[in-house]
């Protein structure tokens, strides 16, 4: 059904880590189901690549290192998505603005910016920075339409970014997740253990991140309520096009004072 519908492009999301043990099953139903976009993340995008290929699809990769958007550009990736700081989930160290200039130095193609965003401003930023699309994943767990839980969607409202924890205690990677998830999983926030190394089949022995522990992004802070997406996607259009206006404003105003 969703093939016969006039709508913007799905995609499906793979974690590509060799530690992940539903990654032969899951290229099947890549190969069944022929999403449009397939994003890989935390591993070698080539065995996703060779399947998506097939049928014509295009693959993205997450990467949150310059050294990484180099491994999967020589891979052959279709777009980068460039996982900087303050993402939710697994997170980058690098800031967006010095991070899409770095890999504009050697990649021309589609470029998606991750990391901290949830307004309309920060979508023109991105482009201004050189970014075609940008991620923006924490806005939308507290829209009406989310599958996320409740209770998840209630702590994003309510989070700043003072709630957040960047910790690899959970997966072996790096991720920002809400400190009162973690509590409420029934783990002491400053007693969490580093993974010696990365796996994704049993986290920390008894809860699961996603499922248990709840991620966000830096970007929380503007986020006050509940609404629908339709409500959300307005309202980021409105603070783009303000953007663009306090933009030209700004330019008409910097050749006046430039003339006087």
């Amino acid at each position: 059904m969703i093939r016969e519908k006039k709508t913007a492009p799905w995609a499906a999301n793979i974690v590509a880590h060799r530690s992940y043990n539903r990654l032969n099953e899951e290229l099947v139903l890549l190969k069944k189901y022929q999403p449009p976009v397939v994003i890989t993340a935390l591993g070698s995008p080539i065995p996703v690549i060779e399947t998506v290929h097939s049928y014509a699809g295009l693959v993205f990769a997450d990467v949150n290192s310059v050294k990484y958007a180099k491994k999967a550009a020589d891979a052959g990736v279709d777009g980068l998505v460039l996982v900087s700081s303050g993402a939710g989930g697994h997170t980058g160290a690098i800031t967006g603005f010095a991070f899409v200039e770095a890999v504009r130095e050697f990649w021309d193609g589609i470029i998606v910016l991750a990391g901290g965003m949830s307004t309309g401003n920060s979508i023109l930023a991105a482009q201004a920075l050189g970014a075609d699309l940008v991620y923006m994943g924490t806005k939308f767990i507290a829209a009406e339409e989310s599958m996320a839980n409740q209770l998840y969607k209630e702590m994003v409202v309510q989070a700043t970014n003072e709630d957040l924890i960047c910790t690899d205690a959970f997966t072996g990677v790096h991720a920002n997740m809400l400190k009162q998830s973690i509590e409420k999983a029934g783990y002491d926030p400053s007693q969490l253990t580093s993974k010696k190394e990365i796996d994704f089949q049993n986290p920390q022995g008894k809860s699961k991140a996603w499922k248990d522990v709840w991620s966000a992004g830096q970007g929380v802070n503007s986020i006050k309520e509940v609404q629908p997406a339709a409500e959300i996607i307005s309202r980021l259009k409105t603070e783009y096009e303000q953007s663009l206006l306090n933009m030209e404003m700004a330019k008409t105003w910097l050749k006046t004072e430039v003339k006087n």
